[in-house]
């Protein structure tokens, strides 16, 4: 049987030595227009995509990037470049970075996948929906990553959490379709482990300009970068790292006009104190799964799950319930907001709550 798209097949009206979807105009379609004016479809009215926009090839000792609005959602390939500092000030499809050495890599919200293959010597800034190396060394990569990392045929990786700011980076961070709360950067997987090594590791908390500085072009000055941790688009977790106390607390927050701007007051008004934010999370729960995560509370919430997705916040330390507890009544009296009762429940709180979130998002 024939194929419809196969290439050998020619479209009537196509000549014999014509390109494959290029074809003669018909009579009819003249007839159709008698100025002469060829009918306008909606593939001819496309702009025309110059590749050479979208990649970075073969520099050495540059500084180079794209501002906000000047990539728009494309994909984006970086290659052999060395000893460069690279900047996307904007968000992208998918992003693929192949044999570069010694690179400063800063890479706005994607959509996709980011892929690092045979790179060694790099240091990164990625924030994405899916993250995987192969074939690298010794690359020190500050991440927000929706899905579990991947690295492959790797050695040397060490993660940090992304932390990172500029004006338009909140919009990109929405028109890539990422949540700022759902960030698993310490959740590695090793595809190829080796028996008695650890191809990656955990940083401390660096400090993320050490490692990625800010461009010193007159062009890429001109964006509005802020790198304090308490800055950060994306909350600064604790992730996997040790934690300080025993003692956790889980709060929960219900979707609404001000859900964002409230779990980071709280997350300020909680790192200001001394305690940890081990990790959070977005996610969609329907009223069938309230009973699982909220208990005998389930009735004071399930009315506010079909209103969205909620925001979760784990936190870390002595007295962190009891303090979680006293900003919340304080600081958020006219708003429902689940909170951990007591030290005894909120481990099993902490530990209902992730493990649904995992499994509703396959991580």
């Amino acid at each position: 049987m024939g194929c419809f798209f196969s290439k050998k097949a020619k479209r009537k009206g196509e000549s014999k030595d014509q390109p494959t979807g290029i074809r003669n105009v018909t009579n009819e379609e003249q007839q159709q227009h008698p100025d002469g004016e060829l009918k306008q479809y909606s593939w001819d009215k496309r702009e025309k995509v110059d590749l050479k926009d979208y990649m970075f090839s073969g520099l050495k000792d540059q500084t180079v990037g794209r501002l906000p609005g000047k990539v728009a959602g494309q994909q984006f390939v970086i290659q052999e470049c060395e000893n460069c500092n690279i900047y996307i000030f904007d968000h992208s499809a998918t992003v693929t970075i192949d044999d570069c050495t010694s690179c400063r890599i800063f890479l706005g919200p994607v959509k996709g996948s980011v892929f690092f293959r045979d790179c060694k010597d790099c240091k990164c800034l990625v924030a994405c929906q899916q993250f995987r190396t192969r074939d690298c060394r010794r690359l020190d990569v500050f991440l927000c990553c929706a899905t579990q990392p991947i690295i492959e045929s790797s050695t040397s990786i060490k993660f940090g959490c992304f932390q990172y700011y500029y004006p338009e980076l909140p919009l990109q961070f929405k028109d890539a379709g990422l949540s700022i709360f759902n960030n698993n950067w310490s959740n590695i997987h090793d595809f190829t482990p080796v028996e008695g090594e650890n191809n990656w590791c955990l940083l401390s908390s660096e400090i993320v300009q050490d490692y990625v500085p800010l461009p010193d072009s007159e062009e890429l000055k001109a964006v509005r970068i802020c790198t304090d941790a308490n800055r950060s688009i994306v909350p600064v977790t604790q992730g996997r790292r040790q934690k300080k106390s025993d003692e956790l607390c889980l709060v929960v927050f219900f979707s609404g006009d001000y859900t964002t701007a409230n779990a980071r007051k709280l997350i300020d008004e909680m790192t200001a104190k001394g305690f940890l934010l081990i990790q959070t999370k977005e996610v969609a729960m329907k009223p069938e799964d309230a009973s699982r995560v909220f208990h005998e509370k389930a009735p004071d919430f399930v009315h506010l799950l079909e209103e969205g997705p909620v925001v979760a916040l784990e936190f870390n330390g002595d007295g962190a319930v009891e303090e979680c507890n006293a900003v919340v009544n304080a600081v958020f009296s006219g708003t429902k907001v689940f909170v951990s009762e007591d030290k005894l429940s909120a481990s099993q709180d902490v530990d209902n709550f992730y493990n649904f979130a995992d499994i509703q998002m396959g991580i």
